[in-house]
């Protein structure tokens, strides 16, 4: 108990000093920028009244709502109810239309549920930082699955996502069928990866940043939200292909652009740096794992990939050299095509 106290005191204390570190040198940029930019151009703010065409397209499928015991889930289905049940859990800092490609591929086969997890977009946004502890995503993911109808599903996870979707798996087996995960350790893999690469570790510099309040999310949306183009459409971790456009990029600013939008997806990461993951968590998955990793990943490295391999019976890994962390963005065609095969093996 007193060591374990202790344990605590020590982690608290480095990850405080860490997360200060990180905000200083990000005030430093910002007022660097604001040197070189100028007021106007860091802090201009284009208001968007009007939802881009794309996030009502009909042709990616029906909007809808489920009530769990604590929160209200937004969701996006595509295919009939009579089919089986493929469920997609997205990224940060994303949402169901991250998941565009896929609805629309996989509806043949199946009835295909792209959900905005909790804290993003039409889905309910907890304020505290506890109801993103990896307790209540799992929790959320058995409920979906019930309010859907189902038994069990596909599941298929991206970054955060697929995060949510090891726990799951390892925790509830009789409910999956098949996992993918596109471009995600598990997450006690990533902890010990972590640890032992300094490469891992410099790459998660904002893991810390995040946990200081406010300045993160005023951070995301300086220069209209530049933070958007940079990460979708950047030369180094963006997407190259064309799969994703402009105009996709202007569905995740409208998005983001609400007072308090951003403030629940970056308490994701501050959960997970302060509370961790719950032993339970870290069960092996036994269900076949398909692991699809695009390799111009700038925030995560290509050998956790392979670490993954203990906490899989049965891992299948399948690198994309030339697709960034977005993968099923980036190479739809390639990443729907490894899914269909995986899941008819």
């Amino acid at each position: 108990m007193v060591v374990n106290l202790i344990y605590r005191c020590i982690h608290l204390w480095v990850i405080f000093n860490l997360s200060l570190i990180f905000a200083v040198l990000t005030i430093l940029r910002m007022a660097i920028l604001l040197v070189r930019k100028g007021p106007r151009k860091m802090f201009e703010w284009k208001n968007r009244d009007k939802e881009p065409e794309c996030l009502g397209n009909k042709s990616l499928g029906t909007h809808g709502y489920l009530h769990l015991e604590d929160i209200r889930i937004h969701y996006v289905s595509n295919g009939s109810d009579d089919k089986p049940l493929m469920l997609l859990l997205h990224g940060f800092p994303e949402s169901w239309y991250s998941w565009r490609y896929q609805l629309q591929y996989f509806a043949k086969d199946y009835r295909v549920a792209a959900v905005d997890l909790r804290g993003y977009g039409d889905s309910d946004k907890p304020s505290s930082i506890s109801q993103y502890k990896m307790e209540h995503l799992v929790k959320d993911v058995k409920q979906i699955i019930t309010a859907l109808g189902y038994r069990s599903c596909v599941l298929v996870g991206h970054d955060w996502g697929g995060g949510i979707s090891w726990a799951f798996a390892g925790s509830y087996p009789d409910m999956v069928d098949k996992v993918i995960i596109l471009n995600c350790p598990h997450p006690q893999s990533f902890y010990k990866y972590l640890l032992s690469h300094w490469e891992q570790f410099k790459k998660s510099w904002y893991m810390f940043f995040f946990l200081i309040p406010v300045l993160p999310e005023i951070y995301i949306k300086l220069s209209d939200m530049k933070f958007f183009d940079i990460i979708f459409l950047g030369k180094k971790d963006g997407v190259l292909t064309g799969a994703t456009t402009k105009d996709d990029v202007e569905a995740y600013k409208y998005l983001f652009q609400k007072y308090g939008s951003l403030t629940g997806p970056i308490n994701y990461i501050r959960a997970i740096v302060l509370f961790g993951v719950p032993s339970r968590f870290h069960k092996i998955v036994t269900k076949p794992v398909l692991l699809i990793w695009g390799c111009r990943d700038l925030a995560i490295e290509r050998g956790q990939a392979e670490a993954c391999q203990a906490y899989a019976e049965n891992l299948t890994i399948r690198y994309l050299e030339n697709a960034s962390h977005w993968v099923q963005m980036d190479e739809p065609n390639q990443v729907n095509e490894l899914i269909k095969t995986f899941i008819a093996s």
